[in-house]
């Protein structure tokens, strides 16, 4: 069953994604394993008439608590929030004082798409580099950090660590074809693989502080650009709602609008994930806060599964280089605690309120951006 939506004037073809192992059991637990909307026994209806994704997971950052979802598992192309999986492959292994040259390579990427604006030759620190990627969503960025992590491989083993992450996230759906989101054949991911990539994220500090900076000053590279410029936030979310922490835009013609996104309220953080949208009703940063709005009125106990603990999944996997610390241990140990405390709580109140049925659900981006063309990235 389709996740219920808001109605669009029309929606473009999709792409059709590879074939899931139907014996592979469904990570974060049987309570996800479903295309539509799978929601907490008593829990009100998610804001469906404010968003149009075709699919979406909100989630408890800290605890790993899977609040609610719909299609959790759909594999979706995932445009710009890609570069999530690019900062948790390669934020650990790169100096953020390091300065690095712009090379020719850095800047093959589709004509029009979103771009920072770095020149070649040019000289950056690495911290430059992460501010263009995930304030303006910068192409040029993502080929330059993807080629600094692949070290002697370049930007191919830097999209190969991509890949080794999201296997070790536990983020069994995606799969990296390029390091900015840029289309490509066979690129997928879920809206639970994105959640499991932003909680790693956002466990960083350095990535949080990236994540929410506003506006940063990119330096002058004479005599090309004597001056320098300024780049802003795409990400809207982190002007409008209150408690906003950052995420990350994306579009492209395939993909349509992606976003994730995470904010705080009374000491609790939830993430956002949503893929296929269109900016109908609301643009996609909007869809995002309604259904942060909605998980935040949900109890603390409640919970349809979980975001599992790096290594979980796939325990026989570790990434080369050095090691992803995505979320520290006792939070893997908070994150199994919470959910079996939230399951059980449900079962027993579903004893007494609902019907066995019921019992039985929850156990089975001066800017120097440009607006792509079509089949670009814009975001």
């Amino acid at each position: 069953m389709a996740c219920p939506s808001a109605a669009v004037r029309s929606r473009p073809p999709r792409p059709v994604p590879p074939p899931t192992d139907p014996t592979r059991p469904t990570v974060g637990g049987d309570g996800l394993g479903t295309a539509g909307l799978t929601l907490p026994p008593g829990a009100p209806p998610p804001p469906a008439s404010k968003v149009s994704a075709t699919s979406w997971v909100v989630a408890d950052l800290d605890s790993g608590a899977v609040l609610g979802a719909c299609g959790p598992h759909e594999k979706s192309p995932p445009a710009s929030v890609q570069k999530l999986l690019l900062a948790a492959a390669v934020l650990p292994k790169l100096d953020p004082a390091q300065v690095v040259e712009v090379t020719r390579s850095d800047l093959d990427f589709e004509p029009g798409s979103s771009a920072v604006g770095l020149l070649l030759g040019g000289h950056y620190t690495v911290e430059t580099i992460w501010l263009g990627l995930l304030l303006n969503s910068g192409n040029d960025a993502a080929n330059v950090l993807a080629r600094l992590g692949g070290g002697d491989a370049g930007a191919p083993g830097g999209v190969r660590l991509m890949n080794e992450t999201a296997r070790h996230l536990g983020a069994l759906d995606t799969h990296a074809v390029t390091p900015s989101g840029l289309d490509g054949p066979g690129q997928f991911t879920s809206a639970y693989d994105l959640a499991l990539i932003a909680r790693a994220c956002f466990a960083r500090e350095d990535f949080r502080k990236y994540d929410a900076t506003q506006v940063a000053q990119v330096p002058a590279q004479p005599p090309q650009d004597p001056r320098g410029f300024q780049i802003g936030n795409d990400n809207q979310i982190l002007y409008a709602y209150p408690g906003a922490l950052g995420g990350k835009t994306g579009f492209t013609d395939l993909a349509r609008h992606t976003y994730v996104g995470a904010a705080e309220r009374n000491g609790r953080r939830l993430v956002v994930t949503l893929l296929g949208a269109e900016n109908e009703p609301v643009r996609g940063w909007q869809q995002g806060a309604a259904l942060l709005d909605w998980g935040f009125s949900l109890p603390k106990d409640v919970a349809v599964a979980r975001l599992v603990a790096p290594g979980e999944a796939d325990p026989k996997l570790t990434p080369s280089g050095a090691p992803v610390l995505a979320v520290p241990p006792a939070m893997r140990q908070q994150a199994t605690t919470h959910w079996l405390s939230a399951v059980v709580g449900a079962a027993v109140a579903a004893v007494v309120v609902v019907p066995l049925s019921a019992l039985l659900a929850l156990a089975v981006a001066r800017r120097r951006r440009r607006i792509g063309a079509p089949g670009q990235e814009n975001m």
